[in-house]
This record gives structure tokens, C-alpha cells and sequence, in this order.
């Protein structure tokens, strides 16, 4: 069975290819709100799994890491509108110390292939 690597870096690829599973690497937003990191995290989760031969469709698993669980109702409020013409995948979500103070979601998928 192959293994491909997308958008590989020095310390980590951006996505992994095994069989027909993608995983992806924690995805973190732009802007100054929960709303617009989450917005703008999504959109770089579409991208990527498009690059995998994928899409939201097939997301199998989700974890989502909130700098300050304060902010659930407001990362849900953008999650469900995103998530809302396709049958949800599992999902976890949990508090916890991001890279840096700026960041203050990051999410985690792993999906079928299409």
C-alpha cells in the first residue's frame, strides 16, 4: 500500500494519504475571532482534502481544540453552518494550549476518499 504526502514541509505534510484515508494535519485560521479562524481554517480544510481526492462529504472524524472552551457556541455556530448540507462526521472537541496565543481554534480531520 502507497503512502503520499501532500504539501510536505520540513517538519510535517500538510496531509497523508494511506489507502483511501486522508489525514490531515491540525488546521488553524486566520483573523482576530473564534468565527474567523474557524471560517478561514474550513476553507483551508476543503482546500486540502480537495487536493486528496476528497471532500466534507466523506469526513470521517473531526477533533477540534479550543484555546478556551468559553468559545464552543460561537466555533459551533460556524462548524454546523459549514457542516450543514452533508451528514456530520464524529467529532471531538476539548480545551487546550495552541501553538501560540494568536491562535485560538485548530481542527483536525480525518476523511475517505471520494
Amino acid at each position: 500500500m502507497t503512502i503520499t504526502r501532500i504539501e510536505t514541509g520540513p517538519r510535517m505534510s500538510e496531509a497523508v494519504i494511506h489507502g483511501d484515508t486522508v489525514y490531515l494535519a491540525g488546521q488553524v485560521g486566520e483573523g482576530d475571532s473564534v468565527t474567523a479562524q474557524t471560517q478561514s481554517a474550513l476553507a483551508e480544510i476543503e482546500r486540502l482534502l480537495a487536493l486528496a481526492g476528497s471532500s466534507k462529504a466523506h469526513i470521517l472524524r473531526a477533533t477540534i481544540w479550543l484555546a478556551d472552551m468559553a468559545d464552543f457556541a460561537e466555533m459551533n455556530a460556524v462548524w454546523d453552518a459549514w457542516i450543514a448540507d452533508v451528514a456530520a462526521p464524529t467529532r471531538a472537541t476539548g480545551e487546550a494550549k495552541l501553538a501560540t496565543p494568536d491562535y485560538k481554534v485548530e481542527i483536525i480531520i480525518t476523511a475517505a476518499r471520494a
